[in-house]
């Protein structure tokens, strides 16, 4: 697969047009430029508070990647219907706070903790039912660059017990997800792989089961592997341009 810039363009306005119909049905979605106004006014909608946006919160202790890949799966499965629609349609908002849930666990509700304490998520929900929380935490800060590693492979685990699955159940598949590290900070690779997981396991490709090996590469650009789910997003370092971050393939 070629990753065009008319690719990646169409990757990430389909995006927004499947998310939000009614929002970008007048918007420009024809250039990168124009594609990151749009995104800007959605943005600023959501920050308004609709009746039906939702955000979730993620407490970081510590972040080993296949780790937190794992815990981000089952977290999501166990999302609820309502809910999960409702943070569907807010692009699977996710806020990244440092602190130790273990300590947190008798002050605050969440909905999700990782068994090695590593993390936390609480939601999707309304911006005020977390504001506590978001007040009392410092937001994550992870400014070093991602260097390369070694493939790894994680088992997507079953969804907590708060919810049953969503789909019936289909074989388990092997795909590979590769994460782009050139130029990539830590807290980018977060948002930009929480993006593409959340969404990818609410739209079924990513299920129990399967299994998800995880690869660097310094640009998605140069991959010639068939993408079933792209993170397309402004090149952080050129905001006229897109860039791939991450790419889900299909079967291997």
């Amino acid at each position: 697969m070629t990753l065009s810039p008319d690719l990646l363009l169409t990757v990430a306005a389909d995006r927004l047009r499947t998310t939000r119909p009614e929002l970008v049905a007048h918007m420009d979605l024809s250039t990168p430029d124009a594609l990151r106004d749009a995104k800007a006014a959605i943005a600023g909608s959501e920050g308004a508070g609709t009746a039906d946006s939702a955000v979730v919160v993620a407490v970081i202790r510590s972040l080993s990647l296949p780790r937190w890949v794992h815990e981000t799966c089952r977290f999501v499965l166990s999302v609820p219907a309502g809910p999960a629609r409702s943070w569907r349609r807010s692009f699977t908002r996710t806020l990244y706070l440092a602190g130790q849930p273990d300590n947190l666990r008798e002050r605050f509700t969440f909905d999700h903790i990782a068994a090695d304490g590593s993390a936390a998520w609480a939601g999707p929900a309304a911006d005020e039912t977390t504001s506590a929380l978001r007040r009392l935490l410092k937001t994550f800060s992870g400014v070093r660059e991602l260097s390369a590693w070694a493939p790894v492979t994680v088992v997507v685990p079953a969804p907590a017990a708060r919810r049953a699955p969503r789909r019936p159940g289909r074989r388990p598949v092997h795909r590979d997800l590769y994460i782009a590290t050139a130029a990539v900070t830590v807290s980018d690779m977060l948002v930009q792989v929480n993006h593409l997981l959340a969404e990818a396991v609410l739209d079924g490709l990513i299920r129990p089961g399967d299994r998800l090996s995880l690869r660097s590469v310094p640009r998605l650009s140069g991959s010639a592997a068939r993408f079933a789910a792209l993170r397309v997003d402004t090149d952080t370092h050129c905001r006229h341009e897109l860039r791939a971050y991450v790419g889900l393939t299909d079967e291997v």
